[in-house]
Formats: C-alpha cells, structure tokens, sequence
C-alpha cells in the first residue's frame, strides 16, 4: 500500500470511529478531522519558523548563543516561544554570560 493510501485509510477509519462511537454526522466527523489537520500544519510551520529564529541568532551572536537549547525548547513548546534576535527576553533564556 502506499503512504497516501495509507494515510487516507487512516482517515477513514477514524471517521468511522468518531461516527459509530460518539454517534455523530459524517458532516462533523468531517469538520472534526479538518481542525484536526490544520492545527498540525500551523505548529509544524510555527517550529520551523521558531528553528530558523534559533539558527539566525546563532549566526548573530556565536558562541554567546546556546543554539540546540533553543531548538530544543522550540520543539518542547511546539514553536510557541519564538525567540526574536532583538528581543532580549526572548532570547535572554539562550544566552551565555560573557566571562
């Protein structure tokens, strides 16, 4: 089977899951799956933009930036705090001190 075949019976098995169990209409079951799918593609484009971010402030500052702790913390808050290089609080979690 290929993976868009895989992917479409997948859909249609949770749609008849959401029908026969919670007794609702095809058109809500549909309506469901749909929130459902662009609600991954906003967080997976909100990491992606949070990862660049991350990468951009360590061209900016070096070694003075934790870059993969920023990356990682994009990936742990789903892309919900995205540093702004200008932005000191933003960015302030990622910093190092000068010594």
């Amino acid at each position: 089977m290929l993976a868009g075949n895989k992917i479409i019976y997948k859909i249609l098995v949770l749609m008849k899951d959401l029908i026969i169990f919670y007794r609702i209409s095809m058109k809500s079951a549909l309506m469901i799956l749909l929130v459902a799918l662009l609600t991954s593609e906003i967080t997976s484009s909100q990491i992606g933009i949070c990862i660049r971010n991350c990468a951009q402030c360590k061209k900016m500052f070096g070694v003075y930036f934790e870059g993969q702790l920023c990356a990682d913390t994009c990936l742990k808050y789903k892309g919900k705090l995205i540093p702004d290089c200008e932005d000191i609080t933003s960015i302030g979690p990622f910093l190092n001190k000068l010594k």
